[in-house]
Protein backbone atom coordinates (compact mmCIF):
# COMPACT_ATOMS: atom_id res chain seq x y z
CA UNK A 1 0.00 0.00 0.00
CA UNK A 2 2.50 2.52 1.09
CA UNK A 3 4.24 1.36 -2.82
CA UNK A 4 1.19 2.81 -4.46
CA UNK A 5 1.10 6.15 -2.29
CA UNK A 6 4.59 6.56 -3.12
CA UNK A 7 3.89 5.81 -6.97
CA UNK A 8 1.14 8.22 -7.61
CA UNK A 9 3.45 11.17 -5.76
CA UNK A 10 6.07 10.62 -8.12
CA UNK A 11 3.88 10.65 -11.33
CA UNK A 12 1.68 13.84 -10.28
CA UNK A 13 5.50 15.79 -9.63
CA UNK A 14 6.40 14.33 -13.16
CA UNK A 15 3.27 15.53 -14.94
CA UNK A 16 3.88 19.20 -12.71
CA UNK A 17 7.25 19.65 -14.25
CA UNK A 18 6.35 18.66 -17.47
CA UNK A 19 3.56 21.43 -17.95
CA UNK A 20 5.63 23.96 -16.51
CA UNK A 21 8.24 23.15 -19.12
CA UNK A 22 5.62 23.18 -22.12
CA UNK A 23 4.48 26.66 -20.62
CA UNK A 24 7.69 28.76 -20.68
CA UNK A 25 7.99 27.43 -24.33
CA UNK A 26 5.25 28.86 -25.32
CA UNK A 27 5.96 32.18 -24.45
CA UNK A 28 8.97 31.92 -26.83
CA UNK A 29 11.02 33.83 -24.35
CA UNK A 30 14.59 32.74 -24.88
CA UNK A 31 16.76 32.26 -21.43
CA UNK A 32 19.65 34.50 -23.45
CA UNK A 33 17.43 37.16 -24.11
CA UNK A 34 15.85 36.58 -20.46
CA UNK A 35 19.73 37.53 -19.33
CA UNK A 36 20.04 40.22 -21.39
CA UNK A 37 16.69 41.82 -20.18
CA UNK A 38 17.52 41.60 -16.65
CA UNK A 39 21.04 43.26 -17.41
CA UNK A 40 19.21 46.09 -19.26
CA UNK A 41 17.05 46.31 -15.68
CA UNK A 42 19.95 46.74 -13.52
CA UNK A 43 21.33 49.26 -15.56
CA UNK A 44 20.05 53.16 -14.75
CA UNK A 45 18.24 55.00 -17.08
CA UNK A 46 19.22 58.81 -17.17
CA UNK A 47 15.83 61.15 -17.04
CA UNK A 48 15.45 64.25 -17.64
CA UNK A 49 13.70 66.53 -14.96
CA UNK A 50 10.72 67.45 -17.47
CA UNK A 51 9.72 63.77 -18.11
CA UNK A 52 9.79 63.17 -14.59
CA UNK A 53 7.60 65.75 -14.26
CA UNK A 54 5.35 65.12 -16.96
CA UNK A 55 4.74 61.65 -15.32
CA UNK A 56 2.20 60.21 -13.07
CA UNK A 57 4.61 58.40 -10.91
CA UNK A 58 6.90 60.81 -10.04
CA UNK A 59 4.99 63.71 -8.98
CA UNK A 60 7.35 66.76 -7.66
CA UNK A 61 5.18 69.80 -5.37
CA UNK A 62 5.99 73.28 -7.23
CA UNK A 63 8.71 75.44 -5.83
CA UNK A 64 7.29 78.48 -3.73
CA UNK A 65 9.22 81.49 -5.17
CA UNK A 66 11.14 83.58 -2.26
CA UNK A 67 9.02 86.25 -2.37
CA UNK A 68 5.98 84.06 -1.23
CA UNK A 69 8.01 82.98 2.10
CA UNK A 70 5.02 84.16 5.02
CA UNK A 71 6.64 87.24 6.95
CA UNK A 72 7.02 86.78 10.10
CA UNK A 73 4.73 88.62 12.72
CA UNK A 74 6.90 90.86 15.09
CA UNK A 75 4.08 91.80 18.20
CA UNK A 76 5.64 95.16 18.37
CA UNK A 77 4.35 98.60 18.09
CA UNK A 78 7.17 99.29 14.85
CA UNK A 79 5.22 96.34 13.23
CA UNK A 80 1.69 98.67 13.47
CA UNK A 81 0.71 100.32 10.25
CA UNK A 82 1.57 104.07 9.72
CA UNK A 83 -1.66 105.03 9.42
CA UNK A 84 -2.79 103.53 12.19
CA UNK A 85 -0.20 104.52 14.86
CA UNK A 86 -1.02 107.60 17.27
CA UNK A 87 0.29 110.83 16.06
CA UNK A 88 3.37 112.10 17.94
CA UNK A 89 2.35 115.36 20.35
CA UNK A 90 3.92 117.77 20.97
CA UNK A 91 6.47 117.98 23.76
CA UNK A 92 5.24 120.39 26.81
CA UNK A 93 7.09 123.59 27.39
CA UNK A 94 10.31 123.45 30.13
CA UNK A 95 8.90 124.54 32.93
CA UNK A 96 12.10 126.98 33.02
CA UNK A 97 10.53 128.77 30.15
CA UNK A 98 6.92 129.06 30.57
CA UNK A 99 3.85 129.00 33.29
CA UNK A 100 0.93 126.68 32.64
CA UNK A 101 -0.28 129.49 30.38
CA UNK A 102 2.15 129.58 27.78
CA UNK A 103 3.09 132.97 29.08
CA UNK A 104 7.11 133.42 29.33
CA UNK A 105 8.62 133.56 32.93
CA UNK A 106 11.07 135.91 31.97
CA UNK A 107 10.50 139.91 31.48
CA UNK A 108 13.55 142.30 30.54
CA UNK A 109 11.90 146.05 30.86
CA UNK A 110 14.01 149.17 29.26
CA UNK A 111 12.89 152.68 30.02
CA UNK A 112 13.19 156.56 30.41
CA UNK A 113 13.66 157.18 34.02
CA UNK A 114 12.59 160.98 35.52
CA UNK A 115 13.26 160.99 39.80
CA UNK A 116 12.53 163.55 41.71
CA UNK A 117 15.82 163.83 44.54
CA UNK A 118 14.61 165.91 47.51
CA UNK A 119 17.15 166.69 50.58
CA UNK A 120 18.12 168.90 53.50
CA UNK A 121 21.05 170.12 51.09
CA UNK A 122 19.64 170.01 47.39
CA UNK A 123 17.14 169.30 45.66
CA UNK A 124 17.19 167.74 41.92
CA UNK A 125 14.61 166.76 39.14
CA UNK A 126 17.00 163.71 37.70
CA UNK A 127 16.64 161.89 34.30
CA UNK A 128 17.97 158.43 33.21
CA UNK A 129 17.62 155.17 32.06
CA UNK A 130 15.72 152.36 34.40
CA UNK A 131 16.71 148.22 33.52
CA UNK A 132 14.40 145.93 35.51
CA UNK A 133 14.44 141.99 35.01
CA UNK A 134 11.91 139.62 36.29
CA UNK A 135 10.95 135.96 36.98
CA UNK A 136 7.87 134.71 37.42
CA UNK A 137 7.83 131.06 39.65
CA UNK A 138 4.02 130.81 39.19
CA UNK A 139 1.32 132.38 37.36
CA UNK A 140 1.73 135.87 39.40
CA UNK A 141 4.13 136.16 41.60
CA UNK A 142 7.93 136.87 40.25
CA UNK A 143 11.22 137.68 41.87
CA UNK A 144 12.64 141.56 40.43
CA UNK A 145 15.81 143.50 40.05
CA UNK A 146 16.13 146.61 38.88
CA UNK A 147 18.64 149.77 38.94
CA UNK A 148 17.92 153.19 37.35
CA UNK A 149 21.10 155.51 36.83
CA UNK A 150 19.43 159.29 36.53
CA UNK A 151 21.72 162.50 35.52
CA UNK A 152 20.61 166.31 36.47
CA UNK A 153 21.85 169.67 35.84
CA UNK A 154 24.92 171.46 37.60
CA UNK A 155 24.22 172.33 41.31
CA UNK A 156 27.60 173.09 42.54
CA UNK A 157 30.85 174.65 41.03
CA UNK A 158 31.22 172.03 37.87
CA UNK A 159 29.43 169.41 40.13
CA UNK A 160 26.56 167.66 38.12
CA UNK A 161 24.25 165.08 40.01
CA UNK A 162 24.39 161.72 39.56
CA UNK A 163 22.33 158.90 41.41
CA UNK A 164 21.82 155.56 41.04
CA UNK A 165 19.04 153.44 42.48
CA UNK A 166 19.55 149.68 42.78
CA UNK A 167 17.57 146.49 44.25
CA UNK A 168 15.99 143.15 44.59
CA UNK A 169 12.28 141.92 45.95
CA UNK A 170 8.71 140.66 45.19
CA UNK A 171 6.36 141.53 42.36
CA UNK A 172 2.69 140.49 42.23
CA UNK A 173 0.76 140.48 38.79
CA UNK A 174 -2.27 139.86 37.27
CA UNK A 175 -1.88 138.74 34.36
CA UNK A 176 -4.59 139.24 32.07
CA UNK A 177 -4.93 138.34 28.30
CA UNK A 178 -4.08 142.33 27.62
CA UNK A 179 -3.50 144.26 30.60
CA UNK A 180 -1.37 143.29 33.57
CA UNK A 181 -0.85 145.70 36.33
CA UNK A 182 1.45 144.49 38.93
CA UNK A 183 3.17 145.90 42.41
CA UNK A 184 6.30 145.42 43.51
CA UNK A 185 8.76 145.91 46.81
CA UNK A 186 12.58 146.26 46.22
CA UNK A 187 14.95 146.90 48.54
CA UNK A 188 18.72 147.81 48.10
CA UNK A 189 21.22 150.51 48.50
CA UNK A 190 21.47 153.53 46.41
CA UNK A 191 24.69 156.08 45.18
CA UNK A 192 25.08 159.75 44.84
CA UNK A 193 26.57 162.60 43.34
CA UNK A 194 28.69 164.97 44.46
CA UNK A 195 29.63 163.97 47.77
CA UNK A 196 29.28 166.43 50.31
CA UNK A 197 31.53 167.23 53.13
CA UNK A 198 31.43 164.82 56.20
CA UNK A 199 28.67 162.28 54.70
CA UNK A 200 28.63 159.11 52.55
CA UNK A 201 27.73 158.79 48.54
CA UNK A 202 26.67 155.40 49.20
CA UNK A 203 22.78 154.89 51.53
CA UNK A 204 19.85 152.57 51.67
CA UNK A 205 17.06 153.08 49.37
CA UNK A 206 13.67 151.51 49.23
CA UNK A 207 11.17 151.22 46.51
CA UNK A 208 7.75 151.17 47.15
CA UNK A 209 5.55 151.12 43.67
CA UNK A 210 3.47 149.39 40.75
CA UNK A 211 2.99 149.73 37.16
CA UNK A 212 0.93 148.39 34.38
CA UNK A 213 1.87 146.34 31.27
CA UNK A 214 -0.21 146.56 27.80
CA UNK A 215 0.28 143.54 25.65
CA UNK A 216 1.29 144.53 22.02
CA UNK A 217 1.96 140.57 21.39
CA UNK A 218 2.99 137.46 23.20
CA UNK A 219 6.85 139.07 23.37
CA UNK A 220 6.15 142.87 23.36
CA UNK A 221 4.61 145.04 26.02
CA UNK A 222 4.30 148.88 27.27
CA UNK A 223 4.64 149.44 30.49
CA UNK A 224 4.22 153.02 33.12
CA UNK A 225 5.74 152.43 36.41
CA UNK A 226 5.59 155.05 39.53
CA UNK A 227 7.25 154.40 42.79
CA UNK A 228 8.14 155.98 46.20
CA UNK A 229 11.81 155.84 46.71
CA UNK A 230 13.38 156.44 50.07
CA UNK A 231 17.03 156.93 50.66
CA UNK A 232 19.07 157.49 53.72
CA UNK A 233 21.93 159.68 52.56
CA UNK A 234 23.09 162.82 54.41
CA UNK A 235 22.33 160.35 57.74
CA UNK A 236 18.59 161.65 57.29
CA UNK A 237 15.84 159.81 54.78
CA UNK A 238 14.89 161.46 51.88
CA UNK A 239 11.46 161.15 49.96
CA UNK A 240 11.48 160.89 46.48
CA UNK A 241 9.60 159.88 43.60
CA UNK A 242 10.04 158.46 40.22
CA UNK A 243 8.33 157.81 37.03
CA UNK A 244 9.05 155.20 34.29
CA UNK A 245 7.87 154.77 31.08
CA UNK A 246 9.50 152.30 28.81
CA UNK A 247 9.20 148.66 26.47
CA UNK A 248 9.04 145.30 28.23
CA UNK A 249 10.46 141.88 26.18
CA UNK A 250 8.76 138.49 27.48
CA UNK A 251 10.94 135.60 27.06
Amino acid sequence: MKRLLAAAVLLLGSVAVAQAQGTASTDGTDPANGSAEIKTALIPKVTSANSLASTDLFFLPPVKPFTTIGTPVVATALALPFETADPASPPPNPKFLYTTTDRPRWELALGVDWLRFRSSIFDASAVGVKTSISYFTNEWFAIEANVSADFAPQIFDREHVKTVVYGAGPKIAWRADRWEPWVHGIFGGAHEMPQTRGNSKNAFSIQAGGGVDYHINPRFSARLEGNYVRTTFFSQSQNNFELTAGVVFHF
